[in-house]
């Protein structure tokens, strides 16, 4: 490891880890450096100044194989930052955490597998098992959710993945956050909601998939996500009444610069009763990632429309149903939604009390224009958060 020399004319000042007897603080007429590397399965960070030589040798200013993040920057204590790595954590960590779990108790069953309340080191997590038999799908979750800088307050915070052998045969866990109040499928069947608890909890599933769509350029950038497979059954509820979006497995990743997505086009993914019109009669164009995403605003209208039914407006409040509960059988065939979808161009009703609220009014108005036939008028999930916040300041919903 080369430890930089301090400069003593005066010019750029910089972090400097390695420089306790000057308070941890460098000067330079280069740059200020700050790096991540893996060294040895350990993440080590160093923060320190780049002498204009050094910068013109154009070595530490540049990523090689170990490095994860490097970076140079030039004004006083740019490099005071934190790097960002792999969401996740390091392999061998994420093993150890796995086999020193203690299941408690099971919590659902979904698509692969169950999932189960457990505890480690006196935390509550959420592990979903998978049988061997669908590795590729707890691969393929345990990549998505390993992107880099996907992690956001409402998408699920993903812990770690790991198999495990129990003499008979073998277990694919992908460990996460614990929330106890379920999913928004559960909580909305056991809860009314205020006006105010709409809009927060509407509003998190916006800014979990306005995320999720964007992307980041740059070295440690991330790429657009589409999420294919959005319901309340795969949105948790946290303690404080927001929403985390889960159940990534079935999600697509766009490389911008090839104009790809990252797994075979398979358009008829997810939920028959929230699959978009253009899903339904194959009229998708699956060479245009947007697309996908326009896919996942169709689905989010639903499930607003699924919190809003459960919204109390002067103690009257609706019981809980899915989407288009009136119109298909519990189990919609693909055949049976398009009818519906498509052909009768129907979709989940509004009611007319719902203009007596303005929460509800705005609500309904962002309903609409996530269903609308065409993929390409319909919202964006950063418009809807835009407009969803501006909504919470006039109802100070405190989101």
């Amino acid at each position: 490891l080369l430890v930089v020399v301090a400069e003593l004319s005066a010019g750029l000042k910089c972090v400097c880890l390695l420089c306790d007897s000057s308070n941890f603080t460098c000067q330079t007429e280069g740059a200020c450096w700050a790096s991540v590397m893996l060294t040895n399965g350990k993440e080590q960070v160093i923060k320190s100044c780049v002498s204009v030589p050094e910068l013109q040798a154009q070595v530490f200013c540049h990523s090689s194989n170990n490095v994860t993040k490097t970076e140079c920057c030039f004004t006083d204590f740019c490099n005071n930052i934190t790097l960002h790595l792999p969401t996740g954590l390091p392999l061998l960590v994420q093993r150890t955490i796995a086999r020193t779990i203690v299941l408690q108790e099971i919590v659902g069953k979904g698509r692969f597998g169950e999932v189960w309340h457990g505890r480690w080191c006196g935390e509550d997590v959420a592990v979903k098992i998978f049988s061997s038999r669908d590795e590729r799908s707890w691969f393929r979750e345990a990549e998505i959710y390993q992107t880099v800088m996907l992690r956001h307050e409402n998408i699920l915070g993903f812990i770690a993945a790991d198999n495990k052998d129990n003499g008979t045969w073998t277990q694919l866990w992908l460990v996460s956050e614990y929330h106890e109040q379920g999913s928004l499928y559960d909580y909305l069947n056991r809860n009314v909601v205020t006006a105010a608890g709409m809009i927060k909890l509407a509003l998190s599933i916006a800014s979990g998939l306005a995320h999720l769509h964007m992307e980041i350029v740059g070295t440690q950038g991330k790429p657009a996500i589409a999420h294919r497979d959005i319901k309340s059954k795969n949105i948790l509820v946290k303690k404080c009444e927001t929403c985390a979006i889960a159940d990534l497995g079935l999600a697509v990743k766009h490389d911008s610069i090839l104009n790809t997505i990252d797994i075979p086009q398979n358009p008829k993914v997810g939920t028959k009763r929230y699959m978009a019109p253009e899903m339904l009669d194959d009229t998708m164009n699956v060479s245009i990632f947007e697309s996908f995403k326009r896919a996942d605003i169709y689905s989010v209208g639903l499930v607003y429309w699924e919190i809003a039914r459960r919204c109390s407006i002067g103690g009257i409040v609706e019981e809980y149903q899915l989407p288009y509960y009136d119109m298909v059988p519990s189990d919609p065939s693909i055949e049976e939604m398009r009818k519906v979808v498509c052909d009768q161009k129907l979709r989940p009703s509004i009611p007319n009390q719902w203009q007596s609220c303005e929460a509800l009014r705005v609500m309904g108005r962002i309903m609409r224009e996530c269903w609308y036939a065409n993929g390409a008028a319909r919202l964006t999930a950063l418009r809807i958060k835009k407009t969803i916040s501006q909504l919470c300041v006039k109802e100070d919903c405190k989101a």
